[in-house]
């Protein structure tokens, strides 16, 4: 009998704990029999439209509780989900799909204006609309039985749309081996004590379910039998209510949020007793908010890194190294998960010595299988033996710690969501009055980086910085649009022309 796949987990949890709340949303309860049952009816739906295995479709929402039914039905079909980042500009979401060709899209109805109505596909929204079929009403139309036609070990449940320097997002396809590997087969006696879960935990699924901070920790709180309390999107100003009301034992959440919560005037006079930690990042935290948030919660902290790539977190910062008077690992992103081997490479993918900077590549259970229909990228990522490149320039000491020191991709983190510069360039390419450009990151007190275009003007020319980036905003998501516009006569490049961003940056640090 081969390993337990996705949909094995709640099929048991339905046995075992039946009337357990696998999922709460917005004061609807999900038990694990129920949630088992129409997930069933989800798969026996998606078979009766004629999807064969390994066919996508899309969920283009926010947080819910249906996005995990209709996740966990896909697996039953052996059918692959793409969530989309619901956050895109229209021709960002018409590509992904464009690239994926689902044959039904999930959607909310405020996000029906991003696709085409004459599309090659059949759209269901999560709520009731005029004119448009329900998921709810068609998912209780299916038969009950579960049809038994889950994914291999080894092919894709799940496709997670990156970015890259390209601009183009690619799909990164991970299987159930990618979101199950590590945590069944390592016994809690190794796992770290802060990554460790238990069908007593409440976990706040608030990150994005387009991104694997999102499914990737729904998924682990269903697979070990905890509740999981959905938001539709994250508000640090709702957190302290629903910590306290379900007395939720683990969050995730990014530093720039965190502070938000921590101000928040009932923070310091709230029992956090229950919470047992907090996991964070997207960046590093500032030495002036740890001290701050451990005085605030009292729990255990732990930094998490990963890529879409890696189904999520390979290395951790564990509590132990969090000092409130700062230490030298908290520069860095932790030791790696057991199961996962990392090292520095250079150029040529030889590993270089102990504390020089080199790229880190990774090797684990967890790895994506590859770029969806991108042979040539997927090569480029993961070599013969295994080993992927994550794109990030780091350091790693004697004792196996990790720092980044660079971003070999250029990639900004603001807010928590990555931007690449090239996506943001492209749109800004287009403008009539720009004759060059380049984004960088700089940093910002409530986002950790903000995105700023350094523009070359076509000549004669004096575009409106505010015109700039509302051109931007109709090209691409709100939140990769330049928050800042500077202009130069030229831009610094090396002697093949490519823009040295990093000297860009060096100036507005």
């Amino acid at each position: 009998m081969g390993k337990p796949v996705l949909a094995d987990l709640v099929r048991s949890h339905a046995k075992l704990r039946a009337d357990a709340i696998a999922l709460t949303f917005e004061g609807r309860d999900s038990r694990y029999a129920a949630l088992d049952d129409n997930a069933s009816r989800v798969a026996s739906g998606l078979i009766a439209m004629g999807l064969p295995a390994g066919a996508r479709i899309a969920f283009l929402g926010k947080n819910s509780d249906l996005y995990f039914e209709y996740w966990l039905g896909a697996a039953k079909a052996g059918v692959v989900l793409v969530p989309i980042n619901w956050r895109l500009a229209t021709p960002e979401v018409a590509y992904i799909v464009g690239d994926c060709k689902p044959r039904l899209i999930v959607t909310d109805p405020e996000f029906l204006d991003r696709l085409d109505a004459g599309g090659d596909y059949r759209i269901l929204t999560t709520r009731p609309v005029e004119g448009q079929e329900d998921f709810s009403a068609w998912r209780d139309m299916q038969a009950a039985t579960d049809p038994h036609r889950d994914a291999g070990y080894d092919e894709p449940v799940l496709q997670l749309y990156t970015s890259g320097t390209t601009g183009n997002p690619k799909g990164a396809m991970l299987t159930n081996r990618s979101l199950l590997a590590l945590r069944q087969d390592t016994p809690d006696a190794v796992m770290p004590e802060w990554n460790r879960w238990s069908a007593q935990d409440v976990a706040l699924i608030a990150m994005p379910i387009f991104h694997i901070s999102g499914s990737g920790w729904g998924l682990w709180s269903l697979q070990h039998g905890g509740k999981g309390v959905v938001v539709s999107e994250f508000d640090p100003h709702k957190v302290l209510g629903l910590l306290t009301e379900h007395r939720i034992t683990k969050i995730m959440m990014v530093p720039t949020a965190m502070r938000i919560v921590c101000d928040h005037p009932d923070a310091a006079r709230t029992d956090f007793s229950f919470l047992k930690t907090i996991c964070y990042g997207g960046s590093a935290i500032p030495l002036d908010l740890m001290r701050q948030a451990i005085a605030v919660f009292g729990c255990g902290f732990a930094q998490m890194y990963g890529m879409t790539e890696t189904a999520g977190t390979i290395v951790g910062l564990p509590p132990e190294d969090h000092d409130p008077d700062g230490n030298a690992r908290m520069r860095g992103i932790g030791v790696p998960l057991p199961g996962v081997e990392v090292r520095i490479i250079d150029e040529a993918g030889a590993e270089v010595p102990r504390g020089e900077v080199g790229e880190i590549a990774v090797r684990s259970a967890a790895n994506m299988i590859g770029y969806y229909e991108r042979p040539e990228a997927t090569a480029e990522t993961i070599d013969a033996d295994g080993w992927m490149r994550t794109g990030d320039a780091g350091t790693m000491d004697a004792d196996g710690y990790l720092y980044l020191a660079d971003r070999i991709k250029d990639m900004i983190i603001t807010g928590g969501e990555n931007v690449y510069p090239a996506e943001v360039e492209n749109a800004l390419y287009s403008h009539p009055q720009v004759s060059d450009v380049a984004v960088i990151g700089v940093p910002d007190v409530k986002w950790g980086e903000a995105v700023k275009a350094i523009v070359v003007a076509v000549e004669g020319e004096a575009p409106d910085p505010a015109a700039l980036i509302a051109w931007a905003r109709e090209r691409i998501a709100a939140y990769k649009a330049p928050k800042s516009v500077d202009f130069r006569d030229s831009l610094p490049r090396n002697p093949s022309g490519k823009i040295l961003r990093r000297v860009l940056r060096d100036e507005f640090r």
